[in-house]
């Protein structure tokens, strides 16, 4: 009975990839007991909401979890607008700073839309967590402190070197892998998922639920994605991320943006293609590789007509040179232009709300990255006769046509 339920965990194993999976034993004996009972599993994942878009780092533990619910079990997305308030030190050389109640609400307003394109909404729990962790007195909190040590605290890497290093560690930072643990014991979690650097806040979820008579969880966590500049883990804060609710044309855009070496882990982690059949474009013509793999992500998470056409407007813009077929319209404010009708490209940009500020628009100027009519501009300083229409683009995609 026992080779059964092993293989169903290897199964799980398989893509999207897991890092670990602590500890094996105990995922098989709850699937058995699971079965046996009717009763399904409940899989928690935690979603920090630091910024509006869910990313497809995000994507690969919420398809790890659509995976359990296609098993029959069920998937509890936490979403942490109370511990947000704390901020998670996870792989951090500093405090991070806190983050408002409005700007928490702003990042998770379309949170539940994003991750139902990955899971399957009858299966699912939304939770909040400040739901019971805005509940706890102060008692309550005491306790929840009682049942960890700052020695076991310290065993933790970021908070270990912080320590060596004579770096501040504050109280409020230790408060957040108990607060996040006390999230596995407020939803009874069987199983906990989590990027690679949760590792640790996980095996406290373990500890605590323990401490509060409950069967400690299983912890699974997946590989962090490297983002599209090839370098570092996939992050809004970073800027080197594709978000699962951005339009079509941006995410098609931003995939052909990735390095080759990226292509054979995206395609894995994050589409069902069989890689072995694209292994040979990968390594000989990455450029249709790629072309390949963004239709495959634009219509996981839109449909395959929006891929095409994205594929065709990126074609028209960036092949063809051509104009884009949609260009929104920015009305110039009038008092920007000056006595002899020129107006400066800086307040130009700015005015066109492609940039957020005029050193932004110096700063990309300076790159290259900026072209009026087709022209590409070189100096900051510069003053153009205000005649609209008066195309502007930013970067790659970003267009405004000014009037």
């Amino acid at each position: 009975m026992d080779e059964k339920f092993t293989k169903l965990v290897n199964q799980i194993r398989l893509r999207p990839t897991v890092d670990q999976l602590i500890p094996v034993p105990d995922l098989v004996a709850k699937l058995k007991r699971s079965e046996q009972a009717g009763k399904p599993l409940r899989i928690k994942l935690g979603i920090d909401p630091s910024a509006p878009h869910l990313t497809l780092g995000h994507s690969i533990p919420l398809r790890k979890m659509r995976q359990f619910q296609d098993l029959g079990h069920t998937g509890v997305l936490v979403v942490g607008d109370f511990t947000r308030r704390i901020g998670d030190p996870s792989g951090r050389s500093s405090t991070r700073a806190a983050m408002n109640t409005e700007d928490i609400e702003r990042n998770m307003a379309t949170y539940v839309e994003q991750a139902f394109k990955i899971l399957d909404p009858k299966k699912t729990e939304i939770r909040y967590n400040s739901e019971w962790l805005g509940e706890l007195t102060f008692a309550d909190v005491i306790t929840l402190t009682s049942k960890y040590t700052v020695a076991r605290m310290l065993e933790r890497d970021d908070f270990a070197k912080r320590f060596a290093g004579n770096l501040p560690i504050s109280i409020l930072e230790f408060l957040y892998p108990l607060a996040q643990a006390y999230d596995s014991v407020a939803i009874h979690a069987d199983v906990e998922l989590g990027g690679a650097d949760q590792l640790f806040n996980l095996l406290v979820g373990r500890d605590v639920q323990r401490e509060y008579g409950q069967e400690p969880q299983v912890i699974l966590t997946v590989p962090l994605l490297i983002g599209t500049d090839g370098e570092r883990s996939m992050s809004q804060t970073t800027g080197n991320y594709v978000g699962i609710g951005e339009e079509p044309g941006e995410m098609y855009g931003k995939i052909l943006s990735i390095p080759d070496n990226l292509l054979y882990e995206y395609f894995y982690q994050l589409t069902d293609v069989i890689v072995e059949d694209v292994q040979p474009m990968i390594e000989d013509v990455p450029r249709d590789a790629k072309r390949v793999l963004a239709r495959e992500i634009v219509s996981i998470y839109h449909d395959k007509d929006a891929a095409m056409a994205a594929q065709e407007e990126f074609d028209r813009v960036h092949i063809q040179h051509e104009r884009p077929s949609e260009v929104p319209q920015v009305q110039i404010d009038r008092t920007l232009i000056k006595e002899d009708g020129a107006i400066w490209i800086v307040d130009l940009l700015q005015a066109s709300n492609l940039v957020k500020s005029r050193g932004e628009a110096k700063r990309l100027i300076a790159q290259g990255g900026v072209k009026i009519n087709d022209e590409r501009i070189s100096s900051a300083d510069l003053d153009l006769p205000f005649e609209p229409p008066i195309l502007i683009q930013v970067g790659k995609r970003a267009f405004a046509e000014a009037v």
